[in-house]
């Protein structure tokens, strides 16, 4: 049986930071983490970082966090290795992943560290805008509203970890109820490891394109773009094409009795018939 979401470890972080450009010297002010599998949580890190520099008006007016708190703060060559300890062996998760890992990755370099390999990593951002296609934005207090999250955003590194952990299992139920369960599936659909999404891609693709040549069908589960529904499919293949820097299935949709185009990252499970 498949490993289920439930049965992994993930650590959910997030950063504060002196602005937003770490290429422009921007640093890492804070760092927070939680760690849990299902329901449980397992432990919580948090450092306040000396970042070496002044942290611009704009980062202060949100995080609120001040030189004077930074003053005794360790640096970051002292904060990282302790951190990467902390997620050792787990699944990362973070909201607007991107923007955390591209900090991070960035400390680790000025720490003459490498950069984080080996670790997948759920952003939970995708999935908020995967799984409700209808909100007209997506900041982290936005959505945890429209979930029915009370809790306020503080944008401090702890706070705002909460409030991510909370809509992650939210959006996690979610995808149970559409018998979304297993960790594989997860990060086909959300993971943001470029190396990760293009292996399984690349499984897909070789089954289409050998439907394709045998002309034969194909079963697909599917997580659509538009409704966020989980369906099941049967489709003649006919092509794949790539836009805008996705990879398509083009084929004879047998629920629908038209040709239909489905993303492959979207494609949950496929065989052939």
């Amino acid at each position: 049986m498949p490993k289920q979401i439930d049965e992994v470890e993930f650590t959910i972080f997030d950063t504060e930071t002196t602005g937003l450009e770490p290429d422009s010297g921007d640093r890492i002010v804070e760092i927070a983490g939680l760690r849990f599998k299902g329901q449980e949580r397992i432990a919580a890190f948090q450092a306040l970082v000396n970042p070496g520099r002044e942290i611009s008006p704009a980062a202060f007016a949100v995080n609120k966090i001040s030189a004077q708190m930074l003053r005794d703060a360790p640096k970051m060559e002292e904060v990282a290795p302790k951190f990467l300890d902390f997620i050792l062996g787990s699944c990362l998760c973070s909201y607007n992943a991107g923007f955390d890992l591209g900090f991070l990755n960035n400390e680790l370099k000025l720490a003459g560290r490498p950069q984080l390999e080996g670790f997948v990593v759920v952003d939970v951002l995708k999935m908020s805008r995967r799984l409700l296609p209808s909100l007209e934005r997506y900041p982290l207090w936005f959505v945890a509203q429209s979930l029915g999250i009370k809790s306020g955003q503080a944008h401090r590194a702890s706070s705002d970890v909460e409030l991510a952990l909370g809509v992650f299992n939210r959006l996690r139920d979610m995808l149970a109820a559409k018998g979304v369960t297993d960790f594989a599936s997860l990060t086909q659909l959300f993971a943001i490891d470029p190396r990760l999404m293009e292996s399984l891609n690349a499984q897909r693709i070789s089954r289409i394109q050998e439907a394709i040549e045998l002309g034969v069908r194909l079963k697909i589960k599917y997580l659509s773009s538009s409704g966020a529904e989980v369906t099941e499919r049967e489709v003649i293949p006919k092509e794949i094409k790539q836009e805008n820097g996705r990879r398509y299935l083009v084929g004879y949709c047998c629920l629908r009795n038209d040709e239909r185009t489905f993303r492959i990252d979207g494609i949950l499970h496929l065989e052939i018939l």
